[in-house]
This record gives structure tokens, sequence and C-alpha cells, in this order.
């Protein structure tokens, strides 16, 4: 379902910053009212190198929780997207507090004083059809599946704790290349170029603000981005203007699902999917029908969706 953005009256911000937050912890539970007080949805991530995640509220509580995070001391220079949406895209407020705001799993990474250069959306187009660049996406698989750039390197993982393995395993492909990485809104991106310039390679960059900064701000007949942006809220999935993508999710496994996909004899609404229907039982689907059933009733009678959705 493709909605006009200007049709839309839910804020969303994606947003990060890396910097050492020494008593993260402490800002838990005020964050949290904060958020709760004005109906701001969503999760926000908070670990000793930083903050990261998605909220969605009214357009002035957004810019009031922006404005919170800014005066905290270390999270001036916020890196935010804004996107819009037609309902609220999540169920609840989650302020949790983490090892890493991105999990990597490798010690000693600095993101916010040795990562890769940024380039701007304007700029990446150039940088990426350049024969001695190599262009990898840092996203997963599943996201990948329904977009990317062009003849951007997917290194099929499975979280981001695999990628490290993979660059190890493809060391010697990136040797002499200029290396350019992208992910979703910069986060992931940022922590994969600050790791890849840690064994000793020196032309490493990545896209500022992610592929939502550049679907924003790249006109679509200029674009080198195929397909959609996959999103962690209930969109599912954005194209370019950063308008709601026609991508829907499988209930069962969580996986976008494509037009092609939905066209497919093992999918089924809430049920199964051409990504899940090999590896799920019949007793699995059964529950899984249970489960839609009572979301469709739910549906009828005008009630919020479950949250198992």
């Amino acid at each position: 379902m493709t909605i006009s953005s200007h049709d839309q009256p839910v804020r969303v911000a994606a947003l990060y910053r890396f910097a050492r937050l020494d008593a993260f912890e402490a800002l838990r539970a005020p964050l949290a009212a904060f958020c709760c007080g004005r109906g701001i949805k969503g999760t926000l991530l908070l670990a000793r190198e930083g903050i990261n995640g998605t909220v969605a509220g009214s357009e002035a509580d957004i810019a009031a929780l922006i404005d919170h995070l800014e005066a905290i001391d270390g999270l001036a220079g916020l890196e935010v997207k804004y996107s819009s949406a037609a309902v609220m895209p999540f169920h609840r407020m989650k302020v949790r507090l983490k090892r890493e705001i991105v999990t990597m799993g490798v010690e000693g990474l600095d993101p916010a004083a040795s990562a890769g250069t940024y380039v701007a959306p304007v700029d990446w187009n150039a940088l990426i059809s350049d024969a001695d660049t190599i262009v990898i996406d840092t996203r997963n698989a599943y996201e990948v599946s329904i977009g990317s750039f062009k003849g951007a390197v997917d290194p099929a993982t499975s979280s981001f704790r695999e990628f490290p393995a993979w660059v190890q395993r493809h060391r010697a492909e990136l040797d002499g290349r200029k290396i350019a990485m992208f992910c979703t809104g910069g986060i992931r991106c940022e922590k994969a170029t600050a790791y890849v310039k840690s064994l000793g390679f020196e032309d490493v960059f990545h896209l500022k603000g992610g592929i939502l900064r550049y679907l924003e701000e790249v006109p679509a007949e200029q674009s080198l981005w195929q397909g959609e942006c996959f999103v962690f809220d209930e969109r599912v999935s954005v194209s370019h203007g950063l308008v709601e993508g026609e991508a829907e999710l499988c209930r069962a496994c969580r996986h976008p699902l494509t037009g092609h996909d939905l066209l497919s004899p093992h999918y089924t609404a809430g049920i199964s999917c051409p990504h899940c229907f090999d590896a799920r039982s019949d007793e699995d689907r059964a529950r899984y029908a249970e489960r839609q059933r009572q979301v469709e009733l739910a549906q009828a009678h005008g009630r919020e969706p479950h949250i198992g959705r």
C-alpha cells in the first residue's frame, strides 16, 4: 500500500549517536517516562557506546524528544532520519540497556573516533559507480531480499555478528579497493567501517544517513537503488520519498515478502510463506492459524491488533 507522506499523521524518527555514556543506566527510567508521558512508542537502546532506536508520535512530541536527547551530555549531534506513517507503527515504548547499541561482538571499537569517511547521498552514486569501488550491504539477508543498491555485494548474514567473519574470509578481495558500505540508517555501516579500518584498510567510506536519507534526498530518476528498504516497524518497507512500500511481513517468520512471494502457493496470511514453509511443522502452522484467527477477530471488532503479530 503506497500512501503519500503528506497524508500520514504519525512522525517516525530513526536515530543514533555513538558517544561515550558512562552513566547510561541512569538515563533509562527518566527517558521512558518522558516518552510514555507523551504517547511516544518504539524502542530506544542505551549502552556505554551511545544510543540507537526508532520511535514514533506526533510531530510536536517527537520534536520535544529530540530536543531532550540533544540536551543530554554527549548526545548533541544526533543522526536522525524522519519519515511518516498513516497509523502508529509500534505497539509500546521500550527503553533497553545493552552492551552495544548495534551488536557486532568486537571489543575495543570506537566508531565515534575511527569510523570511515562519510559520503553524502548526493555524492554516493559517483562513488559506487567507480570501478575501483567495492560496495557492501552490511544489512542481513532478509533485509537485502527486497532491495539494495545496484551491484552491491550481499554478505548473506543472518545477524550483524557474522559480518566480521565475512570480512576476514574476503580480505583478499578488499585489498587495493575503495570500500563503500551502507545500511538502513547509518549505524551498522558506521560500526562496520570502524572494524574494517581496524584491520588496516584506509579507503573506507559509508553512506551518511543510510538508505533512508538516500531515498529521501535523491530523486527516483537519478537513483541507483533497486527495490524497497526494509524498516523495523509495521510499515515493513519504504521506497523513494520515504513513502510506505508494497512489502508485507510474514507473521510466522517475520521475513519481508515481495509481491512475487505473496503469489506463492506456500503463502498463507499469518501462517506461512516461501521462506519458512519447509522449516515449520504442521503443528506450528496450526498454532499460527489460531493466532491469525484471533487477529482477524480483533480487527473485526475494532480492537487493537495482537502484540504477537
